[in-house]
Parts: structure tokens; C-alpha cells; sequence
């Protein structure tokens, strides 16, 4: 990267990928600058990260805390709420926005932001899963570039490098198979909310946990994938790894194969999109495969977890599909984590709504938006 300190806004700088990022930043000074950070509700920890990165400006989602944020953080800008994530989103200082907010929140912030000509890594999945068309059609038109933060997609990226897209046969996604990977279906109606929160390998937010106990975040993920990589849905697969030391494969035409691993660790990922195209020296634990030792693959049940099925189906459908499953189920999760719902409810909800909503074959922005509110509402009284 030469001399040249990359400028960068951090939206959900306190979550786990934010947190994972300024660690990266943290170990190469001389290469980042941080111009923007935004927290939902962390105030405390963002007061904290702002007086250590000396951010311009911050935006806090929470209107109580405002006040709070301002008076510790004299001389940076303060923002609140939704309006001013926008706006830090659209601000066009910076040369790379990390997207790391959760869900469907995390799709307005991305089209700002390319919209002012920044490029982005994106952790914030639903961004693509919503409004992948849209976006895509954006990035071209503004000629910027998206990095992929997710492990299983920056694993593809990293093996496409240097490959002809005409020798490729099919993108595989692997998954840990989460918490429930051997329990059996019939003692799905009786897991609780602790259970499905303890995942075996990684460490991460509550709405991502759970969809990685239903697998709906390997369905969502190769929504991701067929936006991000451009081929067809015949050509992603989903194979489950419990080890989750392969991030994800790519078959080429020949039959040769080739696999991205790593320990699971989102800091990798996180270095490599805003490192690119670079991979570089880092002192923290590396891969030992003697260590690892074995292992092991198997296929996925698609009738145990059903939201693999339903994303498949949505992306088949596509038009506005993708954003009524996405959007109902993260409001099906909330409620499950709520002790709202049983844990199989979550694919039946979002069956519903795939089914009751009124079907869009090409959705612009504003009828994404007004889906994602008829969605929540359906969701919400359902």
C-alpha cells in the first residue's frame, strides 16, 4: 500500500466484526486512518474507540445516549440515530467503508456509500440478499469496488484470484453445521434460546448465531455468493465441515479443486478485504494441520434445516423473494429470541410470508423498503 494511509469509516465499529476490525487497524497504524465509526447502542465501548482512533465524526443509533457521547467526546462530531448513520455512510472522505451492521439495517449504508464512490468491504450480508441487483447495477454505474468480509466468501474470492470465470464449475460453501448438526429433528421443537446461542467454532452476534443454528446464514450466504461471483444457482453448493477450517472451495471444469483454510478467525477475512491485494504478516495463532488432524465432510439435511431449502427457493423465484425471506427472518429470530416463538417456527413464519407477500418481479429501492415493512409487520403478528 506504499505510504499512503487508507481512509476508513467502521459502521457497527462495537459489534464483533467491528471489533475484530479495529484490531486489524490497531496492528498497522501506518496504513489506516479511521474518519468515522457508528455504534446502535454501545455507547460506552464507542466512547472508548473513538478516544483511542480519533475518528472526525461518530454516529450512535440510541437518541438517549446522544448527549452522553457528545459531552465525552469533545472536538468529533457526534450524529444520532438512523439519520446520521446515513449520513456517515454517504460521506465521500474515506476510501473504504467496512460495512459490519446486522441485518437489513446494513443495506441503505451500503448504497450510500456507493453512491458517494466509496468502495466497501462488506460483512453486512443482507446488503446483497436484498438488494443484490440494485447494488450490483450501482457498483458498475460508479465503477466501485465490494470486498467480501465473510469468511465463506472472502475463501472464494481468495481461490478465483487469478482464474478465468469460463473454467469454473461450481462454488462450494462450507458450513460448520452448527449447534444441532447431530440432533435430530424430532427434538427441534424443544430447543431453547441458550442452546441454539452456543456455537461450536466461532464467535459471534446473536441474530448471526441463530441463523447459523437454523443454517439459514449458508442459505443467505449463497444468495451472497451468486450476486457477488455472478453465476448461476446450479453452481453453488453448501457442504457441511464441522471442523470450519476450510472456509469454502471453488471447482474448476478440470476437476481440480481448490480450498481456502484457515482457523476460524474473522480477522483474516476482515485483513484481507481491506488489505487487498495484499495478504499481509500477522503474529496471531496460525493453522496447525497436525494439530487439526482430521477432517470432515458431510451433506447438509435439508429437511432437518429448512431454511437452506426456502433460500434456494428465493433465489430461484428472485424478484422481491430474497427480501421478504430475508427480512422475516431476521424478525422470526428476534421473536425466537424473544421466547416469542419455538425454534421451528422460524422457517414456517418465513414461509408464510413468502407465500402472503404481493410478488415483485423487479423491485426498485423504495418497494425494498416498503417490503421490509410489510414484512416486519407480517412477521410481527404473525
Amino acid at each position: 500500500m506504499g505510504n499512503m494511509q487508507k481512509r476508513l469509516s467502521i459502521l457497527g465499529s462495537t459489534g464483533s466484526i467491528g471489533v475484530n476490525a479495529l484490531n486489524v487497524v490497531r496492528s498497522y497504524p501506518e496504513n489506516y486512518k479511521i474518519m468515522y465509526m457508528s455504534a446502535h447502542s454501545q455507547g460506552d465501548l464507542l466512547i472508548h474507540q473513538a478516544k483511542e482512533f480519533s475518528p472526525t465524526a461518530v454516529a450512535i443509533g440510541d437518541p438517549d445516549q446522544y448527549e452522553t457521547v457528545k459531552a465525552a467526546l469533545p472536538g468529533v462530531e457526534v450524529l444520532k440515530g438512523r439519520t446520521g448513520l446515513l449520513e456517515l455512510a454517504a460521506r465521500d472522505d474515506v476510501d473504504t467503508m467496512l460495512n459490519a451492521l446486522v441485518g437489513s439495517a446494513g443495506m441503505e449504508p451500503t448504497i450510500r456509500s456507493i453512491e458517494a464512490g466509496v468502495d466497501i468491504a462488506l460483512s453486512n450480508k443482507e446488503s446483497l440478499v436484498m438488494a443484490g441487483d440494485f447494488i450490483n447495477t450501482l457498483l458498475k454505474k460508479k465503477n466501485v469496488k465490494l470486498y467480501p468480509v465473510d469468511s465463506e466468501h472472502s475463501a472464494i474470492w481468495q481461490c478465483l484470484v487469478g482464474e478465468n470465470s469460463d473454467d469454473i464449475k461450481r462454488l462450494v460453501i462450507t458450513g460448520s453445521g452448527g449447534p444441532f448438526r447431530t440432533t435430530p429433528a424430532s427434538a427441534f421443537n424443544e430447543i431453547t434460546v441458550a442452546q441454539a446461542l452456543k456455537h461450536p467454532n466461532w464467535a459471534m452476534g446473536r441474530k448471526i448465531t441463530i441463523d447459523s443454528a437454523t443454517m439459514m446464514n449458508k442459505g443467505l450466504e449463497v444468495i451472497e455468493a451468486y450476486w457477488l461471483f455472478d453465476l448461476p444457482v446450479e453452481k453453488i453448493d453448501i457442504i457441511v465441515h464441522p471442523q470450519s477450517i476450510i472456509h469454502s472451495m471453488v471447482e474448476f471444469v478440470d476437476g481440480s479443486v481448490k480450498a481456502q483454510m484457515g482457523i476460524p478467525d474473522m480477522k483474516i477475512p476482515i485483513q484481507y478485504a481491506l488489505s487487498y491485494p495484499r495478504h499481509l504478516p500477522q503474529d496471531w495463532e496460525q493453522l496447525d494441520l497436525a494439530k487439526v488432524a482430521t477432517l470432515t465432510f458431510e451433506a447438509p439435511d435439508l429437511k432437518k434445516f429448512k431454511c437452506i431449502q426456502l433460500a434456494f427457493d428465493a433465489l430461484k423465484q428472485g424478484g422481491s423473494m430474497p427480501v421478504v425471506l430475508n427480512v422475516a427472518n431476521e424478525e422470526a429470530v428476534y421473536r425466537f429470541l424473544n421466547g416469542d416463538i419455538p425454534f421451528t417456527a422460524i422457517p414456517e413464519l418465513i414461509t408464510k410470508a413468502m407465500n402472503d407477500h404481493d410478488y415483485l418481479e423487479h423491485p426498485n429501492l423504495d418497494d425494498i423498503l416498503d417490503l421490509e415493512k410489510w414484512t416486519k409487520a407480517f412477521i410481527k403478528r404473525s
